[in-house]
């Protein structure tokens, strides 16, 4: 079994691992209200999904 010949060190070990993160979903637009929610998804604002109310939302 292959074993490393050198020690890593902690700054190349952790230059590595520094790329795991997370990311900004990507938000779009509603064609209704115009507030930014997730794509393909129903808005919560105002309930509408592909120009058809899905939802009904109390204001």
């Amino acid at each position: 079994m292959g074993l490393p010949k050198r020690k890593i060190s902690k700054s190349r070990r952790d230059k590595r691992r520094a790329n795991w993160k997370l990311d900004m979903p990507g938000l779009v637009e509603c064609p209704q209200c115009h507030e930014l929610k997730l794509p393909h998804r129903v808005c919560k604002s105002c309930g509408y999904y592909k120009n058809r109310t899905v939802l009904e939302v109390g204001e």
